[in-house]
């Protein structure tokens, strides 16, 4: 018969061992899920985290999102600084190296907002914030930052903006952004003493179509109007909506007698229009009051007046004309 096995004792320095791997398994475990964390929460980020070696101009470290807002590959970007930079809207890349020497002397930048295409040509716009991660004298400088998405964010301001300057039926400026572009041409004109036009234009008997064909068939006209009115003048001069029917213009580098031209093309342009509506065809026609800078010391309300004064003089001559004011 077997005899009976005595238990295994090991000897304290193995059992020592022991626990001490299975500590080690411990932290290793611990690790690992820690790791996971950091990777799982690095990935939902909808921001690219990156570090960048100064000296070197080597990109040390970038996050998941790179892959999915740049839709290029993250091991290109390691390899290459230059992925990124050449990523770059042509028109922001300058602001965007300023901006970012800028850290060496700030500390921080957190203002920064410039425009990438991405691998698909689709422009998106990032905010980039870095901060200087050096911690003593004699480390390396490494910069560290976090470029977010901000299209949406910038399409949604575009689209406000939009609508806060645009009269919703002509698409033309509206009152306020129209009279806040004159002010801005108009006293540029006036420091650099170049001249300046102002034109006021007015739908003849507008009400009359509105009685007649009713108020949708007037929205038509006005549209129409807005459209010759944008297809008639040059670049760089203003064109908006400042009432019911009636529009304004102003020219800048333009004296009144240069501006009649454009008006007159305006006129024409307007004289060849032809509406339907329901079976009846009909026309409309417009007066014009033009007018100019006369002294250095007026200011664009007197402009205002003047062209207005011309118009209501083209009025009363029997409408369907330009007044010189």
């Amino acid at each position: 018969m077997l005899k009976n096995t005595p238990p295994f004792n090991p000897p304290p320095e193995a059992a020592q061992v022991l626990l001490a791997l299975m500590h080690a398994q411990g932290e290793v475990a611990r690790l690992s899920e820690r790791e996971q964390l950091i990777s799982s929460l690095l990935d939902s980020v909808n921001a690219v985290l990156w570090a960048f070696d100064w000296e070197s101009r080597q990109m040390l470290y970038v996050s998941p999102a790179y892959e999915r807002i740049f839709g290029r590959p993250a091991n290109l970007l390691l390899a290459d600084y230059n992925q990124w930079r050449d990523s770059i809207y042509p028109d922001d890349l300058d602001y965007a190296e300023r901006s970012l020497a800028e850290v060496l002397v700030k500390g921080a930048v957190e203002d920064r907002e410039y425009r990438i295409i991405a691998a698909d040509g689709q422009v998106r716009w990032l905010s980039d914030k870095c901060f200087i991660n050096q911690q003593a004298d004699g480390q390396r400088l490494i910069v560290v930052g976090m470029a977010e998405d901000i299209t949406e964010k910038k399409l949604l301001e575009g689209e406000l903006q939009r609508l806060a300057t645009t009269d919703v039926l002509t698409q033309s400026s509206n009152r306020r952004h129209f009279f806040d572009c004159a002010s801005q041409a108009f006293d540029k004109a006036r420091q650099e003493g170049a001249p300046l036009s102002f034109l006021l234009l007015d739908i003849d008997d507008f009400k009359q179509v509105n009685d007649t064909y009713g108020h949708p068939e007037g929205d038509l006209v006005l549209q129409r109007i807005a459209d010759s009115g944008k297809a008639a003048l040059r670049r760089g001069d203003l064109f908006g909506r400042i009432g019911g029917e009636e529009f304004a213009a102003v020219f800048p580098g333009c004296t009144p007698e240069m501006a009649m031209q454009v008006a007159q093309r305006l006129q024409r342009e307007i004289q060849r229009l032809s509406f339907s509506h329901e079976g009846h065809t009909y026309g409309v026609t417009v007066s014009q009051g033009l007018t100019g800078m006369v002294e250095d010391d007026e200011v664009l309300d007197n402009l205002f007046a003047r062209a207005d004064a011309a118009m209501y003089e083209a009025k009363r001559k029997g409408k369907n004309q330009i007044v010189l004011g």
